[in-house]
């Protein structure tokens, strides 16, 4: 009876194919609200305990070419029971190809299968190892039945069954957008979220501008107990913390950029009381998609992202093309930061500078000066005292008087040069008496006491 029903469904198929084109992917077309995935997919009461959900129209026949996606998500060191209720029937065949609800065990559908099941036998009690599951319920465009109910409840992790009763963890969670930000693990404690020896089940939203997406970049990333996701984890959310929109987890040694699709990312770290020195870091980018806007530069990578991003010191982009030849450019600021914000300062220090110099300049004139007239007072006497034999007088004279005296006495004794070096009066040089230095000398002395006398 089975192998009939194969057969008539692949000539079923091959006509409807040959007819109209039509194909079961139609079904694909799903709304996005919760409220219509409510009614095309069952009912789902959830509480704090567990939950239940059926499918579509139970326990009257569920419809055909559907397609629903549960995703039970349990707290931290916690593990899931399903059950699914006796009133159960699902059309059967072979292996479970048509017809049939699929679980895995795991947040995601390409996470460890655990049963495919279809017919009217009921499915044994699933157990999860970790904190989720992953149940797919599909329906072809032929032989409705009655569908299933199933309720699933939240048990304490095997795993950590030697912790005993685990204490309520702390509430944990950030609020960051606009063009850029950094997200770390050690804002934990830097804001006292929790202590360092507190299990940590963290979460940070990250809201982008209107019409912005968000691209994540992991600048640092890692985790104390690698590869044991139950004990550290860090995983992003694209549009909300549900389960549904889990995009990534990381959990081994590498984490990955991530490209979100809306404008609203949720990053979540988990780490037990022995993994708080887990760690990561994320840059977090919201762009726009091209064509790009004025005050954008395009990555070249479908992204445009705000300008004042270019040359920050991070790659913003995908590839680093808003930190190409940046080095130009900052030199170029670093001229016009000069020019306008340390042009005052170098102009009055400039000032202060010549002023100085000016001022030393006068003082060392006025210094000079007052050793060339010492000099020429010292020259004068000594020329008195040698040449025209001067007695020595005490005249109460004053500087400025005795400077006066020695000129003139200098312009009318001395025109030439004796034969002692010594300049005399050009009388002597026409009068009878020879050129001898004492008659000179004489002749300058006598000269020199009219000088002082009159």
């Amino acid at each position: 009876m089975i192998y009939g029903r194969s057969l008539f469904h692949i000539v079923a198929s091959l006509i409807i194919f040959h007819l109209s084109g039509a194909t079961k992917k139609g079904t694909e077309k799903q709304t996005t609200s919760e409220t219509q995935k409510s009614v095309q997919c069952g009912t789902w009461t959830k509480h704090a305990e567990g939950g239940i959900f059926t499918s579509p129209n139970y326990p009257s026949k569920y419809p055909p070419d559907r397609e629903c996606i549960y995703i039970i998500e349990a707290a931290p060191r916690q593990c899931i029971e399903l059950y699914f209720d006796e009133k159960y029937s699902i059309e059967p065949s072979w292996e479970c190809k048509f017809d049939h609800i699929e679980v895995r065990d795991g947040p995601f559908g390409f996470s460890p299968i655990i049963g495919r099941f279809c017919g009217q036998q009921n499915p044994p009690v699933i157990k999860s190892s970790g904190r989720f599951l992953w149940i797919k319920f599909f329906a072809d465009g032929e032989l409705e039945s009655m569908g299933f109910s199933a309720r699933y409840n939240f048990t304490p992790d095997p795993d950590f069954k030697d912790l005993g009763v685990l204490k309520p963890l702390p509430a944990c969670e950030f609020e960051m957008g606009g063009p850029e930000g950094i997200v770390e693990s050690v804002q934990i404690m830097k804001e006292g979220k929790a202590s360092a020896s507190e299990a940590v089940d963290c979460k940070w939203y990250i809201r982008a501008p209107p019409r912005s997406k968000i691209y994540l970049r992991f600048l640092d990333y890692e985790m104390q107990n690698s590869n044991e996701c139950k004990r550290n984890f860090v995983a992003v959310y694209d549009g909300s913390s549900s389960v549904g929109d889990l995009k990534a987890k990381f959990c081994s040694t590498v984490a990955n950029d991530v490209m979100l699709r809306t404008g609203l990312g949720v990053i979540r770290m988990w780490a037990d009381e022995g993994s708080r020195n887990s760690r990561f870091q994320m840059l977090f980018t919201s762009f726009q998609e091209p064509p790009c806007e004025g005050n954008t530069f395009f990555c070249h990578s479908n992204m445009c992202i705000n300008n004042t991003l270019v040359c920050n010191g991070l790659q913003n982009c995908v590839y680093p093309w808003d930190e190409n030849h940046c080095k130009e450019k900052r030199k170029a600021s670093l001229l016009d930061q000069l020019t306008n914000t340390s042009g005052t300062v170098i102009g009055v220090t400039s000032c202060i500078v010549i002023i100085l110099i000016i001022i030393s300049v006068i003082v060392q004139i006025k210094r000079l000066v007052k050793n060339m007239s010492k000099g020429n007072r010292t020259l004068t006497r000594q020329f008195s005292r040698r040449c025209l034999n001067l007695p020595i007088m005490s005249y109460a004279l004053s500087e400025g008087q005795e400077l006066q005296l020695t000129l003139q006495m200098w312009q009318r004794t001395l025109k030439t040069t004796t034969n002692c070096g010594d300049p005399l009066p050009s009388a002597f040089t026409t009068t009878t008496v020879g050129p001898t230095c004492p008659v000179r000398r004489a002749a300058a002395v006598t000269s020199a006491q009219e000088m002082l006398l009159s």
